[in-house]
């Protein structure tokens, strides 16, 4: 993997609130989520990672709020990512804290094709929990989908786990349409808590 130079820079809510991400989702496999009824004695889940039969694509023009940064409804988002000199965004992520909880919430996390597979990812959730610690976050949360099996496995490669998910976030219809809403979190001080 070639590591890039490039620089992480604050990105100020004035300049970039409303910002749309051109985020785009393409997998060829998916976390199959099997649920067994739960009676009295409880039940069973798994999450099974299947090959897709064909190619699983998602873009911002299929959604009626695409991803953009500083939205309303996160109170007191913090945004970071890289910019080229004409200005133009190659990077982001954003995170949000979530006071009642002491954890913080990854909002959005973005890199552009051309800076893939160069680190950027890493050095961008490497910046969140920086935050995080600086602010004595007991952990950071985010949301990904269940079709989003490059995404989940780069978190899970940082340390996140699984924490929860919710089979009707999106439709009625999420487990059969393969897009499951996945909450995974990344734990600070969790050695203490085990001992």
């Amino acid at each position: 993997m070639e590591k890039s130079n490039v620089e992480i820079v604050s990105l100020p809510k004035e300049k970039w609130e409303g910002v749309t991400i051109p985020l785009v989702t393409r997998s060829d496999s998916y976390y199959d989520v099997q649920i067994d009824p739960l009676d009295e004695k409880g039940c069973t889940v798994k999450l099974v990672k299947k090959k897709a039969e064909k190619e699983i694509l998602h873009t911002p023009e299929e959604y009626d709020f695409p991803d953009s940064l500083y939205q309303p409804h996160w109170v007191d988002a913090q945004a970071f990512g890289v910019v080229s000199e004409s200005g133009e965004l190659l990077a982001c992520i954003e995170v949000c804290p979530e006071d009642w909880s002491n954890r913080m919430l990854v909002t959005e996390l973005w890199v552009s094709d051309e800076l893939r597979g160069q680190g950027v990812g890493k050095r961008l959730m490497d910046k969140a929990k920086e935050v995080a610690r600086s602010q004595n976050r007991r952990a950071i949360i985010l949301e990904t989908q269940s079709c989003n099996t490059n995404a989940i496995g780069f978190y899970l490669h940082q340390g996140f786990e699984l924490i929860g998910f919710d089979t009707c976030c999106y439709t009625n219809a999420d487990i059969y349409r393969h897009e499951v809403r996945i909450n995974l979190g990344f734990f600070f001080h969790r050695e203490a808590i085990r001992h």
